[in-house]
């Protein structure tokens, strides 16, 4: 079964950090731009953060960030270990929502929600003071 397991996010502060992690199970994510979007109450939903790879003709390899977060956050992968990281630091309120990871085949970063072919299961990550 194919499949995106997500790990990490929680309950912390402003300018507090988390680790989310996004490993894929039952495939590779060679070839595969990996996204994570977030869900906020009352918004929709936006990529914050996306890498490509390598591997595809038309990935020159620079990781996409929202504005909202450059600076902050930094993603990451390791395809030997078929895990994309996203390191958030200084979290602030307007942080908060469902993130959720995502694999397309063969595309450049950013991508659309519809673009993916694997989706992770959510998790929820909450900045209150």
């Amino acid at each position: 079964q194919m499949r995106l397991v997500q790990s990490g996010g929680g309950l912390v502060q402003p300018g507090e950090s988390l680790k989310l992690a996004c490993v894929a199970s039952g495939f590779s994510i060679e070839h595969y731009s990996i996204g994570w979007f977030r869900q906020a109450p009352g918004k929709e939903r936006q990529q914050v953060a996306c890498i490509g790879d390598s591997s595809n003709i038309n990935d020159d390899g620079t990781p996409y960030l929202v504005d909202s977060v450059k600076g902050r956050f930094i993603i990451s992968r390791d395809n030997a270990k078929n895990t994309v990281s996203l390191q958030m630091n200084s979290l602030e309120a307007e942080d908060t929502g469902v993130y959720r990871c995502t694999a397309a085949w063969d595309k450049g970063c950013p991508t659309g929600w519809l673009d993916n072919d694997h989706w992770g299961q959510g998790t929820q990550v909450t900045v209150f003071s």
